[in-house]
């Protein structure tokens, strides 16, 4: 049975939008009536409400009108076999893999912030206080880390971008370099990785590392340098962030 039209009002009823913002879709060349009534009103066929969702729902994920209008398209898709659209798709997940590791790396340097007040309580009202608020802590703030998840996740989208981290000797690279213990924060286009107990073992994967991503397009060559406070590795560039979540994950598991 052949489903009838919608009106412009029914559509927005269904999407839960307003008129208006139809209005504007069809304006911007996203949305179109598939005709009128004997009255002058716009006629939707029922695709138009998979297309409004579909609309919709890219917004929400951060994608501009240019490009849901590039992806909805037909003529893009065939002359360059789809590859601006998979562009598009593929570098609004490397700017939310950008944003998560900023929230990684708050919650890291928030959780060490957190210890360090639970021995400020020990001194200052005693160990029982202390405990009491570790265990008031754990309750409130206690998780899991998705680390394996994470490194699958990294391992992905190096592979996409393609740098060497995601070459065969990933595992014995890394090797010197899990569980240890690090502070890392973000310096403008750069991610600073502090190693505060730093051992010839560490210094030397550390070095193997930068060597390896001498040569890697997404992002520029790796920095070591020797401080007082410890051994500190900086990468630069937009996707830098690919090391804070490399080294957030390697902390996590045992070496």
């Amino acid at each position: 049975m052949q489903q009838q039209p919608l009106t412009i009002g029914e559509l927005a009823k269904r999407a839960n939008v307003s008129t208006s913002l139809l209005r504007y879709y069809e304006k911007e060349n996203l949305l179109r009536p598939a005709g009128r009534s004997e009255a002058g009103y716009r006629l939707y066929s029922p695709d138009a409400e998979r297309r409004l969702r579909f609309i919709r729902s890219a917004q929400r994920y951060g994608f501009s009108l240019n490009d849901i209008r590039l992806i909805l398209g037909t003529e893009a898709a065939e002359t360059d076999g789809g590859k601006g659209i998979r562009d598009i798709a593929e570098q609004r997940f490397i700017d939310i893999e950008q944003r998560v590791t900023e929230m990684l790396v708050l919650r890291h340097e928030l959780e060490l912030f957190l210890d360090d007040v639970a021995v400020l309580l020990d001194k200052s009202v005693g160990e029982s206080s202390g405990e009491q608020y570790r265990q008031l802590l754990e309750q409130a703030c206690g998780h899991e880390h998705g680390h394996t998840q994470a490194s699958t996740t990294l391992r992905k989208l190096t592979q996409r971008l393609g740098c060497n981290l995601a070459a065969a000797e990933w595992d014995t690279l890394f090797e010197d370099l899990r569980g240890q213990h690090l502070h890392i924060w973000r310096e403008d286009d750069a991610y600073a990785v502090l190693f505060a107990d730093p051992e010839p073992a560490l210094a030397a994967a550390l070095a193997r590392l930068a060597a390896s991503e001498s040569d890697c397009d997404a992002h520029l060559e790796p920095e070591i340098s020797s401080e007082d406070r410890g051994l500190l590795f900086r990468a630069r560039g937009p996707n830098a962030f690919l090391f804070a979540q490399l080294f957030l994950a390697l902390e996590a598991t045992e070496a």
